[in-house]
């Protein structure tokens, strides 16, 4: 029989490696044997509580292996979840339960605090601590799989600090569809690994996290991202895989140690998710090897393109997102959707098999993204070159709006970090004493810096519109709790 969702088939695979290690967090270290027998049997007690198919449960946690059960536990009973971002408002969270009309609200163990924090901002809602005292004596038998098609597997919220939160939804037909389609997009043919998280699981590294497990390897999870830690993290458990934003990657050359840690049994770091900078990128290779795959997608849209470890060989492409995945469709747009050629930029929309059902009880702001016929607006802003290799400009988000035209913020961010004394940078606009908009960007810096030299080297480059008229120096970016760096951070200090 088919399976209804890929909790099932994860499950399925999971129950082929009972004797080996599936999880490790501090301490602890779970088997697959552990984990389905955990995920059982706290789908009866979640059951026990009410919880049924169609309904939304809210998970308050961190990166514990709980985080984990709690979610396959609800899938298994055909209820979708979301895992609101650590780093939002305790209102903020409050919001997002009520706006899923949670049935319950799911808490890893020493997270209690916080859920009732979170739960003070909300209408009434039942709490469960997922913990080992909650599934005592509970059988740990197969539970049947409740997942329908069309109800809601997972929501990911990208806001909620103020108004309506903007909920990306996926379906049990679409996430089953995904991996029957996609599987092994990037795993290629190899053996299964050791994956190492030190993002929130809530964001891309869950995902990647799932894939592992499913292949019989194993999770690394760590709290959350220290340098420290993750470099002694690798070589302890010999980690061969993990995925990282740029910002953090940084932080990991920027560190002493890593020239002491052992780092040879990395394979793959794949990275994406906020611009690269092609010079740190190259010094990555350079300092760590050739394990570098850049993925380009997003949350709505899915997999765009990818950079490969070979791709990583040539300086030149370091500038660029890799070229389209063979399973999709790309086009560079004007405004009016009309398709561009011959190397000029516009929005890229993507057709990818991967994309999001629907933004969540907004149906106008899923019409505007996603066409009839399943093309993303993803508000990104690139070109394709003569050899077919994607170049993503800019967020049409991001772009600063100035007097004489529009300045797209990386390619500012690029030239700042080519300045010998400018190790990071961010760029964003920020309000002027007349209501206008201008340039500014914060910089992290090995040595004194001067903001008329910085804008200066900028005008050398791109002239002086996009110079920065403003430059904040910052000991470390401000990131968010994806780890993106927070520009929204970054503009309130400026303002």
């Amino acid at each position: 029989m088919a399976p209804r969702a890929d909790v099932e088939t994860h499950l399925h695979a999971f129950s082929q490696h009972r004797d080996d290690v599936a999880v490790v967090h501090r301490a602890r270290r779970l088997t697959f044997g552990d984990l389905v027998d955990a995920i059982h049997r706290t789908a009866r007690v979640l059951h026990a509580h009410g919880l049924r198919p169609g309904d939304l449960a809210v998970i308050v946690g961190g990166n514990e292996p709980e985080v984990i059960v709690a979610r396959y536990a609800a899938n298994l009973l055909g209820a979708g979840v979301t895992q609101p971002y650590a780093g939002l408002a305790d209102s903020a969270r409050g919001r997002i339960v009520d706006d899923v009309e949670a049935a319950l609200v799911l808490v890893a163990p020493g997270h209690v605090e916080e859920a009732d924090a979170v739960l003070a901002h909300a209408r009434p809602v039942p709490r469960v601590v997922v913990d080992d005292a909650l599934v005592a004596g509970v059988d740990a038998g197969p539970v049947t799989c409740g997942a329908r098609p069309e109800d809601v597997e997972q929501i990911r919220h990208t806001g909620g600090t103020t108004g309506h939160p903007k909920g990306i939804t996926y379906t049990f037909g679409h996430h089953l569809r995904m991996l029957e389609a996609f599987g092994g997009l990037l795993d290629g043919d190899r053996t299964a690994g050791t994956q190492l998280v030190c993002t929130t699981i809530a964001h891309a590294a869950g995902g990647i996290a799932d894939r592992t497990l499913a292949g019989g390897g194993r999770v690394v999870l760590l709290d959350g991202f220290d340098p420290a830690q993750v470099l002694a993290a690798i070589e302890r458990e010999r980690v061969t895989d993990m995925w990282l934003l740029p910002p953090l990657l940084h932080r990991l050359l920027d560190h002493e140690d890593l020239e002491r840690r052992d780092l040879s049994s990395l394979r793959t770091v794949v990275y994406g998710g906020a611009p690269a900078v092609p010079s740190r990128i190259a010094e990555a290779v350079r300092r760590i090897g050739r394990v570098f795959v850049q993925f380009y997608g997003q949350t709505e849209a899915g997999g765009i393109s990818i950079l490969t470890h070979e791709d990583h060989d040539d300086p030149e492409l370091l500038l660029t997102v890799g070229r389209v995945l063979p399973t999709t469709e790309l086009a560079v747009c004007d405004e009016d959707g009309a398709r561009l050629r011959d190397g000029r930029p516009g929005e890229l929309w993507a057709r990818t098999g991967m994309a999001m059902d629907r933004y969540w009880k907004q149906p106008e702001l899923t019409a505007r993204t996603i066409t009839e016929d399943g093309w993303v607006r993803t508000g990104d802003v690139g070109f394709l070159d003569d050899r077919g290799y994607l170049h993503v400009v800019d967020r049409l988000g991001d772009v600063v709006v100035v007097v004489g035209g529009h300045v797209h913020t990386a390619e500012v961010e690029n030239v700042l970090v080519e300045h010998p004394a400018v190790r990071e940078a961010a760029v964003f606009g920020a309000p002027d004493a007349d209501g206008s908009e201008s340039v500014h960007a914060a910089v992290v810096a090995d040595a004194p810096v001067d903001v008329t030299e910085l804008a200066e080297h900028v005008t050398a480059h791109h002239g002086a519109m996009s110079a920065p008229q403003g430059v904040t120096v910052v000991e470390e970016m401000p990131l968010t709790d994806a780890g993106k760096v927070d520009k929204k951070a970054l503009r309130e200090r400026a303002g």
